[in-house]
This record gives structure tokens, C-alpha cells and sequence, in this order.
């Protein structure tokens, strides 16, 4: 009787030992995921597709605007799943992701915008500012692509016509909008110039002169997207993208 005993109990061992290998071993190939989609798209409408098929979005798989949902599904280990963004009008490829087993906490929160001209990968959130203030934060989305430098960000200088300096922004980068600055609102059409150097010094960034960008100041919040373009063979930069006026 005890020798019967000892080896159903060790039966029951065995059968637990392999139910928990298979518990684990399902574990360890597959896992659930999430991404949060925050974006907006102007003029054009866009489609998101997720391992190729569309996402549907208030019933429509193609959208513009505010464009917010969140994607739930299951990962498998070793295999990719491509989310991408179409131009539905045109068919043609804004952007595409892939997301995978390893890194799939890195798009937990999809954040972008569509614009004429330029895609930002970027979460964007409008300050609130006091009466009487102009507020000024930057993103320099394409550092780097004509001018060839390696700088990941730059410093800039806001500055009147008459070089009275309103502002002062240590970092601007091209992932997330710089610090927040405000001033005193004093003209409604005079424009105001931001200068930009190597950060932490008064080097220009590119070149031997500082690099001015003429900007249109708006009273409230101004939310500033920079450039990099080519002009007759020259490296400029423009900010000519307010993402304020979107939000």
C-alpha cells in the first residue's frame, strides 16, 4: 500500500512538473501588447495598418483629424508585426514601424502628426500661458539631414529686430518640443528671430555665422516645428510649422 502510494504521488509530481513547463514555455513565446495611438492628420486622410490589415477607427479604417484608438493583440516570439501609416488618397507610405517581441514597450504610446510636407513622431501637449504673454517651445525635426551635422541638438537664441533677446533655449531637439519660455507680448506684426548655436556656447551650429530663423510671432502659444532645407545650394531653416495651430 505505501509503495502504491509513493508512486501515484510521484505520478502527480511528474504531471505538474510537464503542465508547468507547458505554462511557461507558452509564457515565454507569446505575451500580450498595447499601443496607445494618439495622432492628427491634415488635409489629407490617413489609414494605420496593423500586420497588414486595417485598423478600424468609429467604424472607418481611414481618418483624419484627431485620430486616437488603442491596438490590443498578442506578440509571438521571433515574429514581427509591421504597424504602418498610408496616405489613403494616394496609397503611398507615411510611415512603418516594426514591432516585435523585445521592443514592443517602445510603442506603448504612439504619438504623431501629419502635416503638409513633414510626419512628426512626436507627443505634443499645448501650455497654457497668462494674459498679456507670448509663449515660444521648438522641435527641430530633421537636424542634420542637409547640413551634415552629427549634433542631436542645438541651443537658440529669441531675439527682437533690434537684438533685445527675449529667450534663451539650452536644448533643441528633434524627438521631443524644448522648454517652455514666455515673454511679454509687443507686437502683432513684428517678426522675431531665433539664432542657433552649438549647445551650451555662442559657436553657430553650422557655418561661422549665426544662423538667424525668422519667425511670426503669435500672441498666446507658438509651438514651433524647424527645418532644415536647401535654397540655391545653401543650408537654411525655417519655421514655418506652428503645431499650436492644431492643438
Amino acid at each position: 500500500m505505501k509503495r502504491a502510494r509513493a508512486l501515484i504521488i510521484a505520478l502527480l509530481v511528474v504531471a505538474t512538473s510537464c503542465d508547468s513547463e507547458l505554462t511557461n514555455e507558452f509564457d515565454v513565446v507569446q505575451k500580450p501588447a498595447k499601443v496607445n495611438v494618439k495622432g492628427f492628420s491634415t488635409p489629407d486622410e490617413i489609414e494605420i495598418r496593423l500586420d497588414g490589415k486595417p485598423v478600424i477607427i468609429k467604424d472607418k479604417s481611414f481618418y483624419s483629424q484627431n485620430i486616437e484608438t488603442t491596438l490590443n493583440f498578442v506578440l509571438d516570439k521571433g515574429e514581427k508585426n509591421p504597424l504602418t501609416i498610408y496616405n489613403h488618397k494616394t496609397g503611398q507610405q507615411i510611415a512603418s514601424y516594426e514591432i516585435t517581441y523585445n521592443n514592443s514597450a517602445d510603442y506603448e504610446n504612439f504619438n504623431f502628426f501629419n502635416l503638409p510636407d513633414i510626419f512628426l513622431e512626436v507627443y505634443a501637449i499645448k501650455p497654457s500661458i497668462n494674459v498679456g504673454k507670448v509663449g515660444f517651445k521648438f522641435l527641430f525635426a530633421n537636424i542634420g539631414e542637409f547640413s551634415g551635422t552629427k549634433l542631436e541638438s542645438v541651443k537658440g537664441i529669441l531675439k527682437r529686430e533690434n537684438g533685445v533677446v527675449l529667450a534663451t533655449f539650452e536644448n533643441i531637439g528633434k524627438d521631443d518640443f524644448s522648454e517652455f519660455k514666455t515673454y511679454n507680448f509687443f507686437s502683432s506684426t513684428a517678426p522675431v528671430f531665433l539664432e542657433l548655436y552649438k549647445p551650451g556656447t555662442t559657436e553657430p551650429y553650422i557655418g561661422t555665422s549665426p544662423l538667424q530663423v525668422q519667425i511670426i510671432q503669435t500672441y498666446g502659444v507658438n509651438m514651433i516645428v524647424l527645418q532644415e532645407k536647401q535654397e540655391n545650394g545653401k543650408v537654411v531653416v525655417k519655421g514655418d510649422i506652428d503645431i499650436a495651430d492644431y492643438l
